[in-house]
């Protein structure tokens, strides 16, 4: 069937180093908060101590879901509990470099269609990027920013 190498003294056979080189079995599981803000909580309970309040849009990283409540990392690496139902599917990320620009295409000699500074949500179109993200601004700029430049994927 499959011949097996050597990495660091184990044995691997060719499905596990179908895990080493397939991101997306690795890929994290974000959520944007929903139309109204959703308050984080120290504990998963609304009688635990309120933290802060997540504004409408923001993305967040699901740590652990624990009944209808989930673990949630922000984008300064802060963790919480909310309510799953104040979260939804759609994918946005947050602009983490300042002054990153937004291409026409995925393509460092496109033309720049904007500039964001950071902490910018922009909805993502392309989940799956690995070097560019198709994104969209909330005034309609539809284009490419580098993957490096954003926080939420």
């Amino acid at each position: 069937m499959f011949s097996a190498r050597r990495l660091a003294g184990f044995a691997l056979t060719a499905s596990c180093a179908t895990l080493l080189v397939a991101p997306s079995v690795f890929a994290f599981d974000f959520k944007t908060v929903g139309t109204t803000p959703a308050i984080l909580y120290a504990t998963p309970s609304a009688k635990g101590n309120k933290l802060y309040v997540a504004p409408p849009g923001m993305p967040l990283q699901i740590l652990l879901t624990y009944g209808d409540w989930v673990k949630v990392r922000d984008m300064n690496g802060d963790t919480a509990w909310t309510q799953a139902k104040g979260l939804n599917a759609q994918r946005n990320v947050l602009v983490s470099t300042p002054g990153a620009r937004v291409h026409a295409s995925p393509d460092e000699r496109s033309a720049v269609l904007m500039t964001a500074d950071k902490g910018v949500v922009l909805v993502l179109r392309d989940p799956a990027a690995v070097v560019w993200a198709r994104v969209v601004h909330r005034d309609g700029i539809d284009g490419y920013i580098k993957v490096s430049d954003v926080w939420g994927l």
